[in-house]
Parts: structure tokens; sequence; C-alpha cells
């Protein structure tokens, strides 16, 4: 099976890929099916934003496609940035500088626990959907750790790999990241269609 990635984030992409080549799922971006298409995030949890990017570009091919929204939600700051993730502080600023707004609004508080939640939809071009959820626990770090993965990791402790996924191999994020929880699940469902 062929599924387009509804997304333009490489980091995404390559983890993903990863991931889904194990259920014998190829995987191409959206940039390599030459579709380019800006989708605004205008829902109201991560399941809407996620079925938002894959059906719009869902409309400009023939073929399945697979769109995940997910972001760090963090206790203290009441779930924030959550669904706002990509866009905390501002669109254009890099995560680098994220992280800094991040940790400044977390000084002095004691109580850091933080999730990563992850939504996945895959809508096929009959205009069916499956979806999925994943989540990992953590909290977070008083200053980055690692330079491995992107967005956020540097700074997510994760309880389960006691290490911070900015630290963590692909392999260890993979197997118990919020995305790669969601993806399973997808799998498992795409498995039991096929049966």
């Amino acid at each position: 099976m062929r599924i387009i990635l509804a997304t333009k984030n490489d980091g995404k992409v390559k983890e993903m890929a990863e991931i889904l080549s194990e259920y014998d799922i190829e995987v191409i971006s959206q940039k390599d099916a030459d579709i380019d298409v800006d989708v605004e995030e205008t829902g109201s949890s991560f399941e809407e934003n996620a079925e938002i990017k894959a059906r719009a570009v869902a409309m400009l091919c023939d073929e399945p496609v697979l769109a995940d929204d997910s972001g760090l939600c963090i206790d203290a700051l009441g779930g924030k940035p959550g669904i706002l993730s990509a866009r905390y502080g501002g669109e254009k600023l890099p995560y680098s500088e994220k992280i800094k707004g991040i940790l400044t609004e977390l000084e002095g508080v004691q109580d850091r626990t933080a999730r990563f939640e992850c939504a996945m939809v895959l809508v096929y071009p009959n205009g069916k959907k499956i979806s999925s959820a994943g989540a990992v626990s953590g909290k977070i770090l008083y200053e980055p750790k690692g330079t491995g993965g992107f967005g956020y990791d540097s700074i997510f402790y994760c309880d389960e790999l006691q290490k911070s996924f900015g630290e963590a191999t692909d392999e260890e994020k993979n197997s118990v990241s919020h995305r790669g929880r969601a993806l399973k699940e997808l799998c498992g469902q795409l498995i039991k269609i096929k049966e």
C-alpha cells in the first residue's frame, strides 16, 4: 500500500516512513507527490486538524492520504501549547526560540508534567476515513538535552525511556512516541480491514 503524507515537515516524514515501513506501507511526502497546498488548521482538536489536512491533500490526488496533528501539552500551562505547538510564539519563530519561551514561562514552576499527544487521520479517495490517537507522558526539563529528534524533543523527558527525546535514538523514540503509538493503532485498523 502507498500513502501520501499531508505534511511539509521533513522530520515527521522521516519518522513516519520509518515506522510504517515495518507494515509494508510505502510513504511519499506531499512535496514528492508535487502537491503544494497550505492548509489552515482551524480545528479545535488534534483530530479535527489532522482531518482538515488529510482532506485538503486528498482533494488533489487519487491516493490514500495520511495526516497527523500533534503537540506538546504542559499541565502547568493549562495544556498549552497543545494544538498551537507548531505556531506557539509565532509561526516563523524557530523551535530554539519557542523552547526558550516555554522554559521562561515555566521558571519557578515545580509541576513540569507534560505529554505529547497525536491524532492520525487516513482519508481514502472515496472519502472514507479511519483515525487513531496516541500519547506519551513525561516532564519538561529545565534546559534542552540532546540534539536528536525535532521540535520540542530536547526539553521533553520521557518517563518510559528515562531520557529526553533529544537524547533518544530514532528507534527508542519511535517505540514509545505519541506518533508511533497512533501509527501502530492505525495500522492495526488497516490490518483488520484487509482481513
